[in-house]
Order: C-alpha cells, then sequence, then structure tokens
C-alpha cells in the first residue's frame, strides 16, 4: 500500500490497489491463460494478482510461441509493403490501399495477444526477484486505484510499425504499443518496475526509407486526462522515448491533471523524454540520470512543454563529456521550471540558468515561477546520496 506521503498518487483519498480483494480474487499465475483470466478483462473487481516467473505474451491459449508471420494476414508482406509506400514513387500522402489494409489487419491481431487491460483496484506484483512480463503492453485505461509493483516488462514489440510520410519532415516509422500506458486513469502507483526494450534494440533493425524501423513506442506514457501518480524506485532503460506526460498541445482539458510524482529512479541510455510533460504539475526528484559514452543519438532528459509545472531538485546527472549541462532541458513550448540541487558528473549546476543562457535565441527562456510548491513527498535526499541508493535498489526484484 502506498504511503500516506508518497507523491501525488498518495493525495485525494491515496493508493490501495487491489487491498479489499476477498481470497477469491488473490492470484498466482505463470502463462498469459492464467494472467488473462486473472484481469478479467479488466473488471473493478478488487483483485491481486502475483506474476510468478517469466510470462511471454505473444503465445497462443495453448503456450506455444507466436511470431510475427503468425500474426500475419491479408498477404501483408514487408517486401511489398515497402515497394508500395516509397517515397520516392508513392510520394508524402498517407499509406492507404491493400498492403496497408494488410498491415492493420495482421496489427490488429497482434493487439489481441499483447494488449493487456488493468482494471480499477488492481495490484499487479512480481513475485520474488525474476517476474517478467515479456512483449506485453499493460494499459490502464479509465481505471482508479492500480498498483503495478516489482516486475520487469520487456521488449513490448510491435511486429507491424506504420509509416508516417510527413512526420518530422522526413517521415518516420511509428510502433503501436507502450510497455506500460497510463490513460484517463487515477491513483495509479508504479514501483519498483524495470522497463526496457531488452532483448531486441531498435538500434538492432534494419533503415528503410532512411529512418530506423522502429519496434517500440514509450516505455511508461500517462496521458489523457490521467491523474494523481507516483513512479518511484523504478528502472527505464535503453529506449528512445521514455516517458510522455500528456499526449497534445491542444489538449486543453488536461489542465488541472496529469498530476505525477517521479523519485528515485534510473533513466538509464535513455534518448529524451525522461519526462516531456504537458501541463501537468510534476515532481521530479531524487532520480538518476546515466547517459552511456557511445549514446551520441542522445538529445534531451526533462521536456518543458506547453503549460507543464515541472519541479525537478536534487537529481544527478552522469554524462559522457559530449553532453553538456544545456542539453539537459528542452523546452517545447513551455514556460517554467523550478530546479534546485542538481547535479551533473558531480558539480552542482543551475540548470534553469545554464538552459537559458545556452538556448538563448533557439528556446524561450523559462522562468522559475511554476505556481505550486509540491508538499506531498518522502524525505529528500541529496543528489548524490540518491545517485547511490538508487543505484542499489531501484528496478524490479529490488523491494525492500
Amino acid at each position: 500500500m502506498l504511503a500516506p506521503d508518497d507523491g501525488w498518487a498518495a493525495a485525494e483519498g491515496g493508493t490501495t490497489g487491489g487491498a479489499a480483494a476477498d481470497a477469491a480474487h488473490v492470484h498466482t499465475v505463470h502463462d498469459r491463460a492464467g494472467l488473462v483470466r486473472a484481469l478479467d478483462g479488466g473488471s473493478d473487481t478488487p483483485k491481486i494478482i502475483r506474476i510468478a516467473g517469466t510470462i511471454d505474451v505473444n503465445t497462443d491459449d495453448r503456450g506455444r510461441r507466436l511470431t510475427c508471420a503468425d500474426y500475419a494476414t491479408d498477404g501483408y508482406d514487408l517486401s511489398a509493403y515497402l515497394a508500395a509506400y516509397d517515397p520516392r514513387t508513392w510520394g508524402p500522402a498517407r499509406p492507404s490501399g491493400p498492403q496497408e489494409d494488410a498491415r492493420r489487419a495482421s496489427a490488429a491481431r497482434q493487439a489481441e495477444r499483447v494488449t493487456l487491460k488493468v482494471g480499477s483496484h488492481t495490484t499487479l506484483v512480481g513475485l520474488g526477484r525474476d517476474a517478467v512480463l515479456k512483449g506485453a503492453s499493460l494499459q490502464v485505461a479509465d481505471a482508479d486505484n492500480v498498483i503495478i509493483r516489482n516486475l520487469e516488462v520487456r521488449d513490448t514489440y510491435d511486429c507491424f510499425p506504420r509509416w508516417q510520410p510527413n512526420s518530422g519532415g522526413l517521415g518516420d516509422w511509428k510502433a503501436e504499443y507502450d510497455n506500460i500506458w497510463l490513460r484517463g486513469s487515477t491513483h495509479v502507483w508504479v514501483d519498483h518496475v524495470t522497463l526496457s526494450d531488452r532483448g531486441r534494440p531498435d538500434a538492432a533493425e534494419p533503415t528503410y526509407f532512411g529512418r530506423n524501423y522502429l519496434r517500440h513506442d514509450g516505455l511508461l506514457d500517462i496521458t489523457n486526462g490521467a491523474d494523481l501518480v507516483t513512479v518511484s524506485w523504478s528502472r527505464f532503460a535503453e529506449h528512445d522515448k521514455a516517458m510522455l506526460i500528456g499526449n497534445s498541445d491542444s489538449r486543453v482539458s488536461d489542465r488541472g491533471k496529469l498530476r505525477v510524482t517521479l523519485h528515485h529512479n534510473a533513466f538509464e541510455d535513455i534518448v529524451q523524454r525522461a519526462p516531456r510533460v504537458r501541463f501537468g504539475q510534476v515532481h521530479v526528484y531524487n532520480n538518476r540520470y546515466v547517459v552511456p559514452g557511445d549514446a551520441h543519438d542522445y538529445r534531451y532528459s526533462i521536456g518543458v512543454g506547453t503549460e507543464s509545472a515541472i519541479t525537478a531538485e536534487n537529481n544527478a546527472f552522469t554524462t559522457p563529456a559530449h553532453v553538456e549541462v544545456a542539453d539537459l532541458v528542452k523546452s517545447w513550448n513551455g514556460t517554467g521550471l523550478q530546479q534546485r540541487g542538481t547535479l551533473f558528473n558531480g558539480f552542482p549546476v543551475d540548470l534553469l540558468a545554464i538552459h537559458n543562457a545556452y538556448n538563448s535565441g533557439s528556446e524561450r527562456d523559462l522562468v522559475a515561477d511554476v505556481g505550486w510548491t509540491p508538499s506531498l513527498h518522502g524525505p529528500i535526499s541529496s543528489a548524490a546520496t540518491a545517485d547511490r541508493e538508487v543505484t542499489r535498489h531501484a528496478g524490479a526484484g529490488r523491494v525492500r
């Protein structure tokens, strides 16, 4: 159960997950079929689901491993898809026609297997040190009071990415599934999880139409008016876009929502979005950021988006020489960032002052007044202390 002061998920009644479950709704599951039965279609019945060992969701009802070829239908073929929608001949229009229809149908077949709906009043917890969901997309949609703990969710892999000709100006591949997606949900605590592309990194994928053939989307996205969320003692690793909070600049209905606390998390070899925020009041404290020496694709860590109100305190960044302090923060139409206690390669820095000094002319200056002061939090350690504690204790299998 979440402590009374442990971030935004402790507000307005707190978060208890499946604590009210009766004996008939406490399950230990070992395979996809058992997990699906226990989730009960995302019902709101209080339930505790304990995951034992590794569960691969790309399996059929008898447990047989499914490959992308098993999902392909209606004549879908990647080579034919690439030939049909080559920008040199197809142009900038959105793909349409038989191969795009076949891709959609094939994607729908995979979605039936890999997307798992988590309903209200649910605790999903791994047993011991080696509980793994492989290939799964946990979707907490329009639910309330959910706990996800002590669980590794890895390689949420899209067999059928779609080509978006106009994305980013050059076009891009779009994968469909987040490891965990909180959408329109409230009172959610994510604790001691490990999220990554482990086993199948996008960097190893081929290039088509001049763009990396991305197979993974976000690690943990919090969108569509989700609110009162705490993410703690978790590990985000070896991925491009780690965490999106708020999905659109135009979604003004998100105002007053997207209140999120991130503390004692490790962001290791993450290219961007750790997190990227729109609208929400987000408290980012005592986190550890590590950019490896060979990570030349690193873009930024904290993204200050439209009407976001981020307070970042006592976070530690370790980077190679080619990454500068000014690279850590990116303004995406945001106006404010309150920060203090930041360590950069062991030295104290002022993220706000350095961002404004080095990005003048290319991004708007940020101000320190974000209109609120965090009050729901436990003890806040120095960045150096947090760096050591997160190294030892963050991630699945490390619950104390």
